[in-house]
């Protein structure tokens, strides 16, 4: 008798196990299902480690706007990442200064340009869109602002930065060069020469299908103090456009801005090309406008569509985008070029 009221006991908790089981495998099937479409994507080697930042909000089925906040914050907060952040190269008087840009898929956007000692430049960006009625804060402003929104004001010169500024100072020789992002990434004590350091732009679809972008950098190293580049300023560094698609932009941001890439870009996939044709079309723009300098500069596009495709182009070899979505999350593709 104690052997059949064992029998019945095992065999109503193992039934209960089993429906556990299904429910449990229901809800993760359900969980996998319901981040399907959900992908995010970033300029550059160290756009990987970004993009699992804030793969690890959208597979929660969180907004794509925090996605993007989130991931671009790991490069921001990288010393060994010279062209993004608090290690960033410093201008050529030794100021560290940074910019950064965030957009919505409703056109909700802000940025910074030139801030100073803070070390989330894309914090103070969301800040300037939700909390005011402006979209670009600079300089002194800028910094006041996020002081008086609580940020914590820090020396951003990290030794390892000092010591390759010191060292550019011997020679000052200014010249940009063609994908520092990735050859110096990592490296201390650079000397002169390494010039054309940069951004991540980072670009996500949320399991609702909503778009948002945002793009962070400390621009050029030795640059002319209070230089901004292309990623703070909306429709060149960055832009989107929830009905169409985003795009954002890396390399010698003023060829971006004279061409207002990133919009130029969304433009042209709402003509319908597709996000590589439309990167392709953006990049040709500037080598016919500028066929000698295109030669010995840098930029690249990135850009989805609300599908979620994903193309690039850049004007050199070597430019790369991280790709993560719901099967992989350390993806690393190069991008076509012209020469």
């Amino acid at each position: 008798m104690a052997d059949r009221r064992d029998f019945l006991k095992a065999s109503l908790l193992g039934a209960s196990a089993l429906a556990l089981a299904g429910k449990a495998g229901a809800g993760t099937a359900a969980a996998a299902k319901s981040v399907t479409g959900a992908r995010v994507v970033s300029t550059w080697d160290f756009g990987v480690a970004a993009n699992q930042a804030a793969w690890s909000v959208l597979a929660k089925g969180g907004q794509a706007l925090d996605a993007v906040e989130t991931g671009v914050m790991v490069p921001e907060a990288d010393l060994k990442n010279h062209s993004v952040g608090r290690a960033g190269y410093p201008d050529r008087d030794g100021h560290v200064s940074l910019d950064a840009s965030i957009m919505d898929a409703d056109g909700s956007c802000g940025a910074v340009a030139a801030l100073e000692h803070i070390a989330h430049p894309i914090q103070v960006a969301r800040r300037v869109m939700e909390r005011t009625p402006h979209v670009l804060l600079a300089g002194d402003g800028a910094l006041q602002f996020a002081l008086e929104q609580g940020f914590k004001k820090e020396d951003l010169l990290t030794p390892e930065s000092e010591q390759a500024w010191r060292e550019w100072l011997k020679t000052a020789h200014y010249q940009p060069s063609v994908n520092s992002e990735v050859r110096d990434y990592g490296k201390t004590g650079m000397p002169g020469g390494s010039g054309n350091h940069d951004t991540i732009g980072m670009l996500a679809i949320d399991a609702q299908g909503r778009l948002a972008g945002a793009c962070t950098t400390s621009g050029m190293a030795w640059k002319m103090r209070g230089r901004v580049g292309d990623s703070p300023i909306i429709g060149a560094g960055l832009y989107v456009d929830g009905d169409v698609g985003a795009a954002t932009s890396t390399g010698v941001g003023e060829e971006v801005i004279r061409n207002v890439g990133s919009f130029l870009v969304v433009e042209l996939m709402r003509q319908g090309r597709s996000p590589q044709d439309a990167c392709r079309e953006a990049v040709m723009r500037i080598v016919k406008r500028r066929p000698q300098a295109s030669k010995d500069l840098q930029v690249g596009f990135l850009a989805m569509n609300r599908a979620g495709e994903v193309g690039a182009w850049a004007i050199q070899p070597g430019f790369s985008y991280a790709v993560c979505d719901a099967q992989r999350q350390d993806g690393l593709l190069p991008a076509k070029s012209v020469y």
